[in-house]
């Protein structure tokens, strides 16, 4: 059904409406999304190459998609609404890493975000946190026995996070107990992510623990991305999710990784390969 009001809206109200639908929906079809909003498909398709070149969707033929490629990362609202049940079952084994009196350090994933979210019960306290993004900023911000050190640099609005060189500079200066970070692919023995700019700032977050751990849903195993982020064996533990495949974790084993499958909920954990 066509949208009464979709064509009397201005570009802007209609491509954050149009943004919104297709980062709850995960893609679309110009045609579907001309139809909701009342408009042509020339003007679709110009509302599309403006949310493209924004960053916040690709195109392909037909269509439009919020969904990752090995070069397109995901917009951080989609991100924070995908794979929610995995990222939580690896987060819970993640926090029995953590322990009062640390430092921890935690990147811009919506992985590393469901850590902030449990340590807002206040059980793992005092701690100190030290992170560029801005969602866990936001979560841990007023929590008392956290002493929160926020990253500056330049904001990077599709990832809600702070970035670029006095990101990378800040990150050098510090020393902290572990890294929790999170990357789009794994594959042959490495970590893979889309964008230059989020590798440098990963890299000396790594280069700034004492130990390093990776957490990952199962829907990265297997998949490689524009860049090599570090080879695996920079991590000394990797978690993820149960619903991880018998041949996603033999290549694990092959490239002799540690890791941890965590359990969601009803299933029991398994411990990996060394």
């Amino acid at each position: 059904m066509s949208s009464s009001s979709g064509g009397q809206q201005g570009p802007a109200a209609r491509q954050a409406a149009m943004a919104e639908r297709v980062l709850a929906d995960g893609s679309a079809t110009a045609a579907e999304l001309a139809e909701r909003f009342g408009v042509s498909l020339m003007t679709i398709h110009r509302d599309l190459d403006e949310l493209e070149r924004q960053g916040i969707v690709r195109k392909f033929r037909g269509g439009v998609t919020a969904q990752p490629s090995g070069v397109f990362e995901s917009n951080v609202q989609y991100r924070l609404k995908t794979m929610r049940a995995e990222k939580a079952a690896v987060a819970e084994h993640a926090l029995r890493m953590v322990e009062p009196g640390m430092a921890i350090l935690l990147d811009d994933s919506t992985s590393t975000l469901e850590i902030a979210r449990r340590l807002r019960t206040g059980e793992v306290t005092p701690l100190t946190v030290v992170t560029n993004f801005l969602e866990a900023i936001n979560l841990l911000a007023d929590q008392r026995g956290i002493h929160l050190m926020a990253l500056g640099g330049d904001y990077d609005p599709l990832h809600s996070s702070f970035l670029g060189v006095s990101c990378v500079e800040a990150v050098e200066q510090l020393r902290v107990d572990v890294c929790f970070a999170s990357t789009s692919a794994v594959h042959g023995g490495y970590a893979y992510h889309q964008e230059q700019h989020i590798v440098s700032v990963k890299r000396a977050m790594l280069d700034a623990a004492a130990r390093n751990v990776l957490l990952i849903d199962h829907t990265k195993l297997g998949r490689v991305a524009l860049h090599r982020v570090v080879p695996l064996s920079r991590f000394d533990t990797l978690l993820v999710d149960d619903g991880a495949s018998a041949e996603a974790l033999r290549d694990l084993d092959e490239h002799k990784v540690r890791y941890e499958v965590c359990a969601t909920k009803g299933s029991d954990d398994r411990a990996g390969a060394t």
